[in-house]
Parts: C-alpha cells; structure tokens; sequence
C-alpha cells in the first residue's frame, strides 16, 4: 500500500509524519519476515487523531507496529501502511518509585535504566526484545513476573472513540499474556510503580535470567519468542519436543533445536513456510495430546 496522493503526502507533512516510502516488514520484525509497504513515523502523540482520520478519508488501511518481535507478517505488497512511533528524548523521566515510559522505549533498555537507579521488578523481562508498548499489549512476562503487576496509568489512542484517552490500572485488565485493550488501540506510554532494590540485588536477578535464556533459547537466531501459548497447567515447548519436532523444517523456518516453542528463520524463510510450519505442529500436538495450541505470535497476513 502506498500513501502516495498529493492531498495525503501534503496533509502527513503537516502533521509532521515522517513517510519511508516502500519499506520491507522484514527489516523491521525481529523474525526476519514480512512484505512491503509504506511506513509513516509518528513524532507527536497528539498528531494521531487527526492521522487516522487522514488515512480513513483516503481510504488507507492501516495497521499499528511496535518493535516487531512478536510478529508475523505476510509476503509481498501488503495492502496497509504501517503507523510506528518514533523515539523521544527522554524516553523514560524517573519521579520516586515511578518510570513514565514511552510506549517506543525498548523494553530491556527501560529495566537497566530502571535498574541504574534502584527501581527492581521487572529483570524476568531484560532478556524479552521488543518495546515497552508491545509488553503493555501483551502482558509479557518471564520467570514468575509480568509488567501488568506494575502498571499505574496507560495513555493510548482508543481507537473505537477515536480519541488519546488515560487509563488507569485498576481499569485494564491483565491475563496471561492477554489484556483488555482493543485489537486497534495504540499504546503510547505508561507509568510504571516499581519497588525500590539495591543496584547489585537486581543485577544478580537480571544475571540469573540471562543465564537461564542462554541456556534454554535460541538468541542468536530470527524468532518471535515463543510461537504458542502454554495452555492451562501444561507446556507447549514440552509437547513439541515429546514429539520430537525439534529441527523440524518447512522451507527456511524451522522449529529450534534448542527450544521446541521458537520457530526460528534459518536462511530466508516466507511467511507462507512459516505459516505451513506452525499449522503442521499445532495439528500434531492436537492429534497427539488433544490441546489445540493457541498462538503467541501475532500474525498478519498480507
């Protein structure tokens, strides 16, 4: 998709956006996959109303991106342009035991920041790539934490009101890796209450996790986390290795020799092969366990 109109190239300058014409999702996604469209940056949170409505009146489907490190995106043209925050300066601005933190801010970046300054919690996430707006969405978590436990106030365009609103806490809801925010609604920022530790303590904890993703995950390669969910009291990653579908391989994706739930992209995999793959393993733990997997990952297709 291309916002190429002389009215909607004239109406994004004005808003300040910033337009990457022909941009290819693959350099964007931590998988490695995905097509091509145009990219328009967002400077100024408020700018977002009148953008949407820009977009509608031209008729130009749009999709919201953040980091792109749980995410799937399918091959060639895509038929929407992507919208995605650009960084501020600060990021994150400390007060107390609280981090107001920009939704574009990366997630491992914010806990060390955090951490710099004796504000603990959150070290299950310094190993988890991404932006602290995609943990918001998906309440990620490792090790016995999540972020939600920790949330005070999210600011987001809503999108079924059309507007910036301020949300409290006590107002979101925070599942396993599951929130009450809309399908459409963009995280913008958030205010984090988190407890204070001594810099050394937290760093020990921050150690520890890197240790255990060392050993279990395969960091070096292009993945998207893990691919499913763990259903209720059991694990996915345990049933696809019991199965013995580790090395597994459509194309270039492949299911990870060293964690059976990350799908990783070995060479120059599509979304197509990677898409074959995780139907192929979802259908075989059904058969074999008789849970049907539902996906971690995000998965757009064009």
């Amino acid at each position: 998709m291309r916002a190429e109109h002389p009215k909607l190239e004239a109406g994004l300058a004005a808003l300040g956006i910033d337009v990457r014409s022909g941009t290819s999702l693959s350099e964007l996604t931590s998988l490695g996959i995905g097509g091509t469209t145009d990219l328009l940056r967002i400077t100024k949170h408020d700018s977002i109303p009148d953008l949407i409505e820009l977009l509608e009146h031209h008729n130009i489907p749009y999709k919201f991106l953040g980091g792109g490190s749980n995410l799937l995106v399918g091959d060639g043209e895509l038929p929407w342009v992507i919208l995605q925050l650009a960084k501020p300066d600060p990021e994150i601005v400390l007060e107390g035991n609280f981090a107001h933190v920009d939704a574009a801010a990366d997630l491992g970046r914010t806990v060390t920041f955090c951490a710099k300054h004796d504000l603990g919690g959150m070290e299950g996430l310094i190993g988890v790539p991404g932006t602290v707006g995609g943990a918001l969405r998906m309440n990620a978590g490792a090790y016995g934490m999540q972020i939600g436990s920790y949330v005070r106030e999210v600011k987001l365009y809503r999108a079924a009101e059309r507007k910036i609103e301020i949300l409290k806490g006590n107002q979101i809801s925070f599942e396993y890796r599951h929130t009450s925010f809309g399908p459409d609604d963009m995280m913008l920022a958030v205010t984090l209450e988190l407890p204070s530790k001594p810099f050394k303590e937290i760093l020990q904890g921050i150690r520890i996790c890197n240790e255990k993703r060392r050993s279990s995950q395969p960091l070096g390669q292009k993945s998207a986390g893990c691919i499913f969910k763990n259903p209720p009291g059991a694990s996915a990653g345990r049933m696809i290795d019991e199965l013995g579908l580790k090395g597994r391989s459509v194309g270039d994706a492949k299911v990870s020799d060293r964690h059976a739930n990350f799908f990783v992209n070995a060479g120059q995999a599509s979304a197509k092969d990677m898409l074959t793959l995780i139907s192929d393993v979802r259908g075989r733990v059904e058969n074999a366990f008789g849970v049907k997997l539902e996906n971690e990952v995000v998965v757009w297709n064009a």
